[in-house]
């Protein structure tokens, strides 16, 4: 009987035999998604690969998934490239997954799909976030690339439509590693350090993977939190990207976003023009409406014989004046009779008309009236105040009496 050996050792030659194979060192698998977990402390996917016949469980760590440009999902269809090995602790083989694209779709494609779709739910693309342009703007930022056809065609349209305009261009990097990060930087410069009055920003057409930075997530958020309208010019008229949806306006060409962001001088001279010829004709017919009135108020009697007029306005006049006079007679006669009648009650309570009556008030040397015996004492210097004057005195006997 061979010599037992342990469940580790097995599953270790297992992991030798398939990391031998060559045909499982780099082997491309399709298959649909399920149990797809994202781990979000580590980064790494744990997934599992289906087809009619059988399940391959698969795991992609976190820096080959951070690789890839769109998010698997569980019913998604994939090609996932990689090597078939063994994991020594649970026995099991699986896929080390190192690549991925959607089958039959592209993988940016893919992405921006799904962005489309979360930033939609979101209500970033909503027609009620759209602000409207500035009928005459005089600043307006441009946004790409100062070697481009882009730019030339935006000022040769402004130029032609609205010279007025001052174009202030912020050059960006419109493809490649780099290009998303300046997009955002230059959106931001607009709204918080150099105000204008709306934004261009856009590239001419271009591949997919040519066009990509303006599907960049951040970008999307930036315009999307913009005080300042944006016009997305983005490639050609059948080119559709993330900045195209959550801008302002969309312009399929950069010429066509100058086109629709700037009045047409000539338009404008027209309008004016119009606006001109119909004040003139209301200031004509208001002078002359005016002119029927001041004829009118001319034959007025008041303009005619000013003095004849005020001399008929004068007898009302002296009649209210009259009336008035004899008004305040009455009231001054009626106030002096209350003022007497008040007077002779004030010199009937006087106590100067006790006085005069053999009546007087003792007081104490602090001025106070002696109201009452106890207010005395034997000793204390008192004063008589009488008609005609006053007497001091000292007080040698007091006689107290018994109230009954």
């Amino acid at each position: 009987m061979r010599e037992p050996i342990t469940v580790t050792a097995v599953n270790e030659y297992i992991k030798t035999r398939l990391d031998q194979d060559v045909h499982l060192q780099n082997v491309a698998v399709r298959g649909e998604i399920s149990n797809f977990t994202n781990h979000y402390k580590s980064g790494h996917f744990y997934f599992t690969l289906k087809d009619e016949g059988g399940v391959l469980r698969a795991v992609m760590f976190k820096y080959s998934a951070q690789k890839i440009a769109f998010t698997p999902e569980n019913g998604m269809k994939v090609v996932a490239t990689g090597r078939i090995s063994s994991f020594v602790r649970d026995g099991q083989y699986q896929l080390y997954c190192e690549s991925m694209e959607p089958d039959g779709i592209g993988a940016l494609y893919l992405a921006f799909e799904q962005l489309k779709a979360r930033l939609a739910a979101e209500g970033l693309f909503d027609e009620s976030l759209k602000k409207p342009l500035p009928k005459c703007p005089l600043k307006v930022g441009v946004i790409t690339s100062p070697t481009g056809a882009a730019v030339r065609d935006i000022i040769h349209v402004a130029g032609r439509r609205f010279p007025l305009a001052k174009l202030v261009l912020n050059p960006v990097l419109v493809q490649g590693e780099g290009a998303a990060p300046q997009l955002v930087a230059a959106v931001r410069y607009f709204n918080e350090v150099y105000p204008v009055d709306v934004i261009l920003i856009g590239r001419g057409g271009g591949s997919l993977e040519e066009l990509w930075a303006f599907n960049d997530e951040a970008l999307a958020r930036e315009i999307s939190r913009s005080r300042i309208p944006v016009v997305s010019a983005v490639g050609h008229e059948t080119d559709f990207t993330i900045c195209d949806f959550v801008s302002d306006l969309r312009a399929p060409t950069p010429s066509a976003a100058a086109e629709v962001a700037l009045p047409d001088k000539d338009d404008m001279r027209r309008k004016f023009s119009n606006v001109q010829d119909v004040l003139s004709r209301i200031l004509l017919s208001r002078i002359e409406r005016e002119r029927a009135r001041v004829n009118v108020y001319a034959q007025k009697a008041v303009l005619s014989s000013p003095i004849g007029f005020l001399s008929e306005r004068r007898i009302p006049v002296d009649r209210a004046q009259d009336a008035l006079c004899r008004a305040m007679d009455q009231k001054v006669e009626r106030a002096g009779s209350a003022v007497s009648t008040l007077a002779a009650k004030l010199d009937a309570l006087s106590p100067l008309a006790a006085f005069s009556r053999g009546y007087g008030a003792v007081l104490t040397p602090s001025g106070r009236a002696v109201t009452h015996i106890e207010d005395v004492q034997i000793g204390d210097e008192i004063t008589l105040r009488t008609c005609g004057g006053r007497a001091t005195a000292t007080v040698d006997r007091i006689e107290k009496e018994s109230v009954k």
